[in-house]
């Protein structure tokens, strides 16, 4: 997998996490190891910008993901009989860390958890996975719960 994570934000972060994490969250998927994946850490007035721009919503959002090819398990890009060689760019994760630092507050829980969970989130809709229907909420939060149990147990942190 090629993750390229950029962090312009202000806020220090470790960008290879992101990267590890990406990885992990995409191998376990079973998309094509030759898929790429960009990650891009905001500060609020960019955030809100491209939120306001890309989903006619004011103010800054936690977390944006923009597709670029339709790259889904099973579908062309996973790992089974049917999948294409090619390399493939997913698209773009966009992470805004001081909203993520409010809501991690509000949960209980560090800021860069509340970082992994949306960065998994946002992969999860780059693969074609959505939450408007209750039947969608329900698989899509109980994959982003695995994937993040899986990634927490490989680091040896829960």
């Amino acid at each position: 997998m090629s993750v390229e994570v950029a962090n312009e934000s202000g806020v220090e972060v470790d960008e290879a996490v992101f990267a590890e994490l990406a990885g992990h969250v995409l191998g376990r998927m079973g998309i094509n190891p030759l898929a790429e994946l960009s990650i891009l850490i905001v500060d609020e007035p960019a955030m809100a910008e491209l939120h306001e721009q890309w989903m006619g919503e004011p103010g800054p959002t936690d977390v944006l993901a923009f597709p670029m090819d339709e790259l889904r398990p099973g579908h062309g890009g996973g790992r089974d009989e049917d999948a294409s060689p090619d390399p493939a760019l997913l698209g773009d994760v966009v992470l805004c860390p001081q909203v993520a630092a409010r809501q991690a507050a509000e949960a209980g829980h560090g800021t860069q958890d509340e970082l992994e969970l949306l960065c998994t989130h946002g992969i999860l809709h780059l693969l074609g996975y959505d939450h408007a229907e209750p039947e969608e909420h329900a698989e899509m939060f109980g994959l982003q719960g695995e994937l993040l149990e899986s990634w927490r147990e490989a680091r040896g942190k829960r």
